[in-house]
């Protein structure tokens, strides 16, 4: 089955409390989504903040 989306080139490994996890693969049950795709959208839905280079040059 070909992709159908294009490949990322980053991938991110991370150590989690067994019961985060289970809370994490209960929420993608039951909201049919992957723990890729919930982990995704809670970095997109994060407030983008001005870094501080930005700050100074004002």
């Amino acid at each position: 089955m070909a992709r159908t989306k294009p490949r990322s080139d980053k991938v991110l490994t991370i150590r989690l409390p067994e019961r985060d996890l289970l809370r994490l693969e209960s929420y993608c049950m039951a909201d049919g989504k992957t723990k890729t795709e919930v982990i995704r959208q809670f970095i997109h839905s994060l407030p983008v903040k001005e870094s501080s280079t930005t700050e100074q040059a004002g």
